[in-house]
């Protein structure tokens, strides 16, 4: 039976897709902290996608966004396979923060660091709208959502501390 239903080859591989994109491969089953594992997994991402950025803004648009939309859909499936409101285990999210955060900067490890320092503060602060987003939000937005927020105030400062710098 194709039908997506949980029983199904299909429903078990689209699970199974769901899940290993949502923690990353597994990172989001780190014992300690998944959610900076998860970050630092995204970390190399940002020099690499700003390389892209600079040889074609349409190949770099269309990865964020596969990545973005990636990201809310494997999020909301694995909320709904792993029982909880963004569970820690879900960890695309910060991924998605993260890179999010890139889009402010260059392609230095430099900024890479301090983008990531920066983001894990709001990731766990969570300045508004982040905190109204991960509380009232539901499905793959609510979970990923906040992330985008502190990936947007996390690549504003930090491209305000290498200008100042």
């Amino acid at each position: 039976m194709l039908d997506g239903g949980s029983g199904s080859f299909y429903g078990t591989s689209v699970r199974a897709l769901a899940l290993a994109l949502a923690t990353v491969g597994g990172v989001g089953y780190a014992p300690i902290a998944p959610g900076t594992v998860g970050s630092l997994v995204a970390l190399p991402l940002l020099p690499a996608l700003a390389g892209l950025r600079a040889r074609s803004l349409p190949a770099y648009g269309a990865v964020l966004l596969g990545l973005l939309a990636a990201a809310v859909w494997a999020a909301g499936r694995a909320e709904v396979e792993l029982g909880g409101h963004d569970d820690a285990r879900i960890v695309i999210d910060e991924v998605a923060g993260l890179v999010v955060a890139g889009l402010f900067l260059p392609g230095t490890w430099g900024a890479a660091v301090i983008a990531f320092l920066c983001f894990r503060v709001f990731d766990v602060v969570k300045p508004f709208p982040a905190r109204t987003i991960d509380r009232r939000v539901r499905g793959g937005i609510g979970v990923v959502g906040d992330d985008l927020v502190a990936g947007l105030y996390a690549g504003i400062l930090t491209r305000v501390l290498l200008v100042l710098t």
